[in-house]
């Protein structure tokens, strides 16, 4: 398959990664001291991986456009990256929630699948872990304008995820599902810098 991609779109695409680094860094540093050991190290590791997944592929579309390679191994690689990712970190602040240790053990040794739908049903279950979650912590410090930051933040991350399982291999289509992941990925960094602000890191659960 023939992508319409450019350079420039490939570079365009570290944008939205960088964004999502920022709000992890954020919410690791106000969460550390009120996660278990066992839930920062899910959340932390499930960062990690999406971090990972959305660095490969912007680097493949990036040398893709740059007619170095075609890595497809890259491109492969971001879904399953990125589902488990969010299903970890889901997990970890579920855990910081309920402070329960059973819940890591279901995914202590995950099963390998094949095909695209388990891992679309592990990244919705743990991005609605978050930001369900996330509107948990805004209610209890009393910012119930960021509960429907969090709310948006779902539904455009839904909506990308939707943009992804269609054909995108035209330049059109890339943009659009761009525009897409950089708008979630503001709301999601309003919301955990507007929970920063209002001291989430002091806050005592």
């Amino acid at each position: 398959m023939e992508y319409e991609f450019s350079v420039v779109m490939g570079l365009v695409d570290f944008i939205p990664v960088i964004l999502f680094a920022i709000s992890m860094v954020l919410m690791q540093r106000d969460l550390y001291n009120k996660m278990p050991k066992y839930a920062f190290a899910c959340f932390a590791a499930g960062t990690i991986n999406i971090l990972i997944a959305g660095f490969v592929k912007a680097l493949w579309k990036t040398l893709y456009a740059a007619g170095i390679c075609d890595f497809q191994v890259l491109n492969t690689l971001f879904l399953p990256t990125q589902s488990l990712g969010f299903l970890l970190a889901g997990l970890g602040i579920i855990l910081m929630l309920t402070n329960r240790k059973k819940a890591a053990l279901a995914v202590a040794a995950p099963p390998v699948f094949s095909g695209s739908m388990v891992f679309i049903a592990m990244m919705v279950l743990g991005l609605g872990a978050i930001c369900a979650c996330l509107g948990i912590l805004a209610a209890k410090l009393k910012k119930k304008g960021l509960i429907v930051v969090f709310v948006l933040c779902f539904i455009v991350y839904m909506g990308m995820g939707y943009l992804g399982s269609r054909d995108n291999s035209t330049a059109a289509a890339n943009w659009l599902e761009q525009g897409v992941n950089t708008l979630g990925q503001i709301l999601l960094l309003i919301g955990v810098g507007g929970l920063h602000k209002a001291g989430l890191r002091d806050y005592k659960l």
